[in-house]
C-alpha cells in the first residue's frame, strides 16, 4: 500500500492510494491483472491541494495505474513496486507487514564507521539482494561497520549503476523488489552491520520518467547536467520537496536502513531561504528521536564547503548549515590516487605532490579557496580545525572514481600490493571515514565499468556517444592512448566483465589477495581497537613528508608509508614497536630513522 510519512502503513490494513495531480481536472484508477490487461476504470476523488484518492482501500498485491484526464494508464510516482519495470504498472506493497527480527538493533552512526560500498548487481554472481546476504558474513570478518548499497531505486531495464532511476519509492526487482531489501537489512542487522542506502533526488532518468505529467516536479529556472532542475524553490514546490523528505524518511523507517548517501546535492539547486538539505536532516532528526537509533545522512558534494556538515540553525562564516552528518572527500582520493599512480591528466591536474596529500590528511580539501585549474576558478572554502575529520567519507576507490574511468579499471591494475597496502593504510588510519569499494580489499582485478540497459535504440545510441565524448574531456587518451575503445555500456558483456570474481580471493595463504584481504582485515582491527586511530581530531593528526615517503602521526601511532621503488630512509625522534608492517622483513628501525627497503608501510608506536 501507498502511504505518507505522516501515515505510514500499518500491517493487514488495506489503504486507499493517493497522488498528487495538480493539474488534472480528473483522474482515474486503473487496476490491472497481473499480465497488465486493463480490469477497471475508477473515478478518484479530489482533495485539497491537488490531491486525489481512491475511491476504496485496494489490497496489497493489487496492480494498478493512474490516468490522467482519460489519458493512458501510468505508474504511481510513489509505486512502492515495479515488478514489471518502470514503464509497467505499480503494484501495493504492505512494508509494514514484513516480520523483522532486528528489535534489539541500537543503530550505527556514520562518523568513523569503516564503510564498504558495493553495487548489488556485480556484487554477486546472482546480482540479487538475497545473494548478496550470503556474502555478508565475508564483510563482517573484514570489519566492516557499514555496507552501503549503491541505488535500489527502480531503473530501466535489468543492468545499471542505478542513477538513472525513476521509480524513487519502489525497489528494482531484479534486484528481488521491496522485501529484499528488507530482509537484507534484517540480515544485515542481526550480523551488527549497519545499512546505507545511496538514493538519487538531482535527477531522473530519461525513460520511465513520468513525474513532469503530473505536476510542477521540474523547472526551467535552474539547470543541472541532466537538463531541467528538480523544482525546489518555486512557488508550487512545496509538493515537491515533500515528494524528496518523505521518500528519505520512508527507507529510514519502513525498510529500517541507517543512512542514506544524498547523490550530487551540489546539484539540488535551491533559492528558498530553508534549503531542502536542511529541511530534510531536520525531519530525519526528528524520526531518529522517535524510532530511538542513530540515523544518518551522507552528502556528496563537489562545493568544498564544511557548511555541508554544519548543524542546521548554525552558520559557518555567514553560510547557512545543511545539517549533513558527513560528507564525501574527493579531493582525498585525488591526491592519494595521483600520487600513487602518477596520473595527472583532467582533474588531476592540481594533484600528485606528497604535501598536496598532507594538506588532504589535514585540512580535508585541497581546493578549500584556492585556484582549481580544472574548473578555471578559485574553488572552496577552509575547513576549521574544530569540524570533526570524521565528517568526511575517504577514500582511494569508489563507482565514480573507478566506473568513470575509460575502461573501469581499478587501481591495481598499475599498483603492485605494496603499494595498494600503503594506499590501504592511508585511508584506513587517517582521521577520516573511511569507505572501501566492493573487492578492493583483495586487490580485485575485475573492472567496474558503467553500463545501461535502456531498450529504447536511440536512448541505447546517446549513452554510447555521450560516454565516449565524456571521456574526451578528462584526457584519457593521455593515459590510456589514442586508440583506447571505450566499453559499450549497452553490451551485456561490459556488465558481465565488471562482476565480482570470487575466487581472487582465495588464491591460499601465500596468494597476493589472500595477503591483502590479510593487511585490510589487520588495519581495520588496528582502526577498532586504537582510539587515537579512530578519533577524528584533526589538530592532534601530523603529516611530515619526503622524496618517496611520508609519516602521519596519529597520537603517539607513526604510520610510515614509501612508495619509492627503492624503499627510504625516513628520520623520526626515536625507535619504536611495530605495530603492523606490511614486510616486517624489509624494515629496519634505529639511529633516529625508520627504513623500508622498498614500496611498503609500517606502523610503529613511539
Amino acid at each position: 500500500m501507498t502511504a505518507t510519512a505522516e501515515t505510514p502503513a500499518t500491517a493487514g490494513t488495506p489503504a486507499p492510494v493517493r497522488v498528487w495531480a495538480p493539474r488534472a481536472a480528473a483522474v482515474e484508477l486503473v487496476e490491472t491483472t497481473p499480465a497488465g490487461a486493463q480490469e477497471a476504470r475508477t473515478p478518484m476523488v479530489g482533495e485539497a491541494g491537488g490531491w486525489w484518492r481512491s475511491a476504496a482501500p485496494l489490497a496489497p498485491g493489487t496492480d494498478y495505474l493512474f490516468s490522467l484526464d482519460g489519458g493512458p494508464g501510468i505508474p504511481d510516482p510513489r509505486s512502492p513496486w515495479q515488478p514489471d519495470g518502470v514503464h509497467g504498472p505499480s503494484r501495493t506493497y504492505d512494508a509494514a507487514a514484513f516480520g523483522w527480527t532486528d528489535g534489539s538493533w541500537a543503530g550505527r552512526d556514520v562518523l568513523g564507521a569503516v564503510v564498504y560500498e558495493l553495487h548489488v548487481g556485480t556484487f554477486t554472481p546472482e546480482g540479487t539482494l538475497d545473494a548478496a546476504v550470503g556474502r555478508l558474513d565475508h564483510l563482517v570478518r573484514l570489519g566492516v561497520d557499514m555496507v552501503e548499497l549503491m541505488p535500489v531505486a527502480a531503473f530501466p531495464g535489468e543492468r545499471g549503476w542505478g542513477y538513472d532511476g525513476v521509480a524513487l519509492w519502489a525497489v528494482h526487482e531484479a534486484y528481488g523488489g521491496p522485501e529484499a531489501l528488507q530482509r537484507f537489512v534484517d540480515a544485515a542487522h542481526a550480523r551488527g552491520l549497519a545499512v546505507c542506502l545511496d538514493v538519487v533526488y538531482n535527477h531522473l532518468g530519461p525513460s520511465g520518467n513520468y513525474l513532469g505529467e503530473f505536476g510542477p516536479y521540474f523547472t526551467e529556472r535552474h539547470h543541472t547536467p541532466w537538463g531541467a532542475a528538480v523544482n525546489l524553490d518555486g512557488d508550487d514546490a512545496a509538493e515537491v520537496r515533500a515528494f524528496v523528505v518523505e521518500n528519505a524518511l520512508r527507507w529510514l523507517r519502513d525498510f529500517h536502513v541507517d543512512a542514506l548517501r544524498l547523490d550530487a546535492v551540489h546539484a539540488l539547486v535551491d533559492d528558498s531561504p530553508r534549503h531542502l538539505l536542511a529541511e530534510l536532516s531536520d525531519a530525519v532528526a526528528e524520526l531518529s528521536a522517535q524510532v530511538g537509533r542513530p540515523l544518518s545522512l551522507i552528502a556528496e558534494s563537489d562545493l568544498n564547503d564544511a557548511a555541508m556538515v554544519t548543524p542546521t540553525g548554525r552558520d559557518l562564516e555567514g553560510r547557512p548549515g545543511r545539517g549533513m552528518t558527513a560528507q564525501w572527500a574527493d579531493d582525498f582520493h585525488h591526491a592519494l590516487h595521483a600520487l600513487l599512480t602518477g596520473e595527472r591528466q583532467g582533474y588531476y591536474v592540481d594533484f600528485g605532490a606528497p604535501e598536496t596529500l598532507a594538506k588532504a590528511l589535514r585540512h580535508a580539501f585541497v581546493h578549500d579557496g584556492e585556484m582549481s585549474t580544472f574548473r578555471g576558478t578559485e574553488w572552496g572554502a577552509p575547513v576549521p580545525d574544530e569540524v570533526d575529520g570524521r565528517r568526511f567519507v575517504v577514500f582511494d576507490q569508489d563507482h565514480d572514481q573507478v566506473g568513470n574511468r575509460a575502461l573501469g579499471d581499478r587501481p591495481s591494475r598499475v599498483l603492485d600490493p605494496a603499494r595498494q597496502a600503503v594506499s590501504a593504510a592511508v585511508v584506513l588510519l587517517g582521521p577520516g571515514t573511511p569507505m572501501l569499494f566492493m573487492g578492493q580489499e583483495w586487490g580485485a582485478t575485475t573492472p567496474f565499468q558503467y553500463f545501461t540497459d535502456h531498450q529504447e535504440p536511440e536512448l541505447g545510441e546517446a549513452v554510447r556517444k555521450g560516454r565516449a565524448e565524456e571521456f574526451g574531456t578528462h584526457g584519457w587518451a593521455e593515459l590510456y592512448g589514442h586508440d583506447v575503445e571505450v566499453p559499450d555500456p549497452q553490451a551485456r558483456s561490459t556488465f558481465e566483465a565488471s562482476r565480482l570474481d570470487w575466487s581472487e580471493p582465495d588464491d591460499g595463504p601465500d596468494g597476493p589477495h589472500s595477503r591483502l584481504l590479510g593487511w585490510y582485515t589487520d588495519l581495520v582491527r588496528l582502526r577498532h581497537t586504537e582510539p587515537q586511530i579512530a578519533s577524528g581530531d584533526r589538530t592532534r593528526t601530523e603529516v611530515r613528508t619526503g622524496d618517496g615517503w611520508l609519516v602521519m602521526s596519529r597520537g603517539d601511532l607513526d604510520v610510515v608509508a614509501v612508495w619509492a621503488d627503492d624503499g627510504a630512509r625516513v628520520p623520526r625522534a626515536g625507535a619504536g614497536d611495530v605495530v603492523l608492517a606490511w614486510d616486517p622483513d624489509a624494515v629496519e628501525d634505529g639511529d633516529g630513522a625508520v627504513t623500508l627497503r622498498g614500496p611498503g608501510v609500517v606502523v610503529l608506536r613511539a
